[in-house]
């Protein structure tokens, strides 16, 4: 069986919320780990948890930074992780699949549904083993994870979105 591991390098996991009600706040997590089982070409076959570290947290505003990991959002210090576990992965079309999973924030897991698309696979130039890519995609309710920290706004609404976006790209190697 081949073995398979996440190229960091040529991955990224990112987010984005509204913010004041007019704009988005995006941000990235520069810091995490995806274990395969089974064959990329395959995703049927495919058993994926994604490993996200919450100090890795990065949205160019050190402020706003500090805040996400303190105890009003995702209290990095008692939950240092964010996972992610593949429960399935469902073919819609030729290289889109669904793929439903348990996501884990602060101890609270709620079982969500995400797009993915398979981008191939391909030889590697410059190190001769084979990687696939994949772009995933979808959204999640962050207060259905106890991230209920808001401020209302003097116009009406308030300044964070409850919905969170979150897109990823991964690229894994591998060997034969």
């Amino acid at each position: 069986m081949a073995q398979v591991s996440l190229d960091k390098v040529h991955s990224s996991i990112d987010f984005q919320v509204k913010h004041m009600m007019v704009s988005k706040a995006k941000g990235e997590f520069q810091n995490f780990d995806v274990e395969v089982s089974g064959n990329p070409k395959d995703l049927d076959s495919v058993n994926a948890k994604a490993t996200v570290y919450v100090d890795s947290i990065e949205t160019n505003q050190e402020d706003r930074n500090g805040h996400l990991k303190s105890e009003d959002f995702f209290d990095v210090e008692n939950y240092p992780t964010i996972t992610v576990q593949s429960k399935s992965f469902n073919k819609v079309a030729d290289s889109e699949y669904e793929m439903v999973a348990d996501v884990t924030i602060k101890d609270v897991t709620n079982e969500e549904t995400f797009k993915v698309e398979a981008n191939g696979v391909a030889k590697d130039p410059m190190g001769g083993n084979m990687v696939a890519g994949f772009d995933i995609e979808g959204k999640i309710n962050r207060e259905d994870y106890g991230l209920t920290w808001n401020a209302p706004l003097e116009t009406g609404g308030v300044l964070i979105g409850k919905e969170v976006k979150v897109q990823a790209a991964l690229e894994f190697v591998i060997e034969e």
